[in-house]
């Protein structure tokens, strides 16, 4: 068989505003106290991948528009939708009350392997990927309703933040479309 790379403009990809009106994916994505502006940006690129529904920067996380983010969201901070709450308790209040369940992304007691977590229909879920050093905070972790681990086979703790929530959109896009 032969294979030929595909231009960009053999894609087929929506616009920005036909993304901000499709269905989106029942998930939201909560950044807390990132550092790097260019992980903040390749989680925007990523969100825009999977339609995702919003994503929330909290605490000393940055906002677009900046030049850091742009260099790695390519435009992707233009479609998907998101807001800042610099306040997380508050924010994971307010989402609870919307009945949205609250999954952190961390290693801890009681975690959750990715790979044997139950989605379930017509639920909408907010995953929390926290500081590239410390992770999520305790106070979050404990404000969660389950705690998301990604199985790790090699030497090292963590993978970095970009790495794990494209790793964490896919399975659980995958998981959700196939309800």
């Amino acid at each position: 068989m032969k294979f030929r790379k595909l231009k960009n403009s053999e894609l087929d990809r929506i616009s920005a505003e036909e993304y901000k009106s499709s269905i989106k994916t029942p998930l939201i994505v909560i950044l807390d106290n990132i550092r790097s502006l260019n992980n903040i940006g390749s989680v925007f690129r990523t969100a825009d991948a999977f339609l995702i529904e919003k994503i929330y920067l909290c605490g000393i996380t940055a906002q677009p528009p900046h030049k850091d983010i742009h260099k790695t969201a390519l435009g992707a901070t233009d479609s998907v939708e998101w807001e800042y709450v610099e306040n997380i308790a508050e924010l994971l209040q307010s989402l609870k009350d919307r009945n949205v369940v609250i999954l952190s992304i961390e290693q801890s007691e009681g975690s959750i392997p990715l790979n044997d977590f139950k989605v379930k229909n017509e639920t909408t879920y907010a995953v929390i990927f926290g500081n590239e050093v410390k992770g999520v905070s305790q106070e979050v972790v404990s404000k969660s309703d389950a705690v998301i681990e990604i199985p790790q086979c090699g030497t090292k703790h963590s993978l970095n933040i970009s790495v794990s929530t494209g790793v964490v959109i896919w399975d659980l896009f995958c998981k959700l479309k196939s309800l």
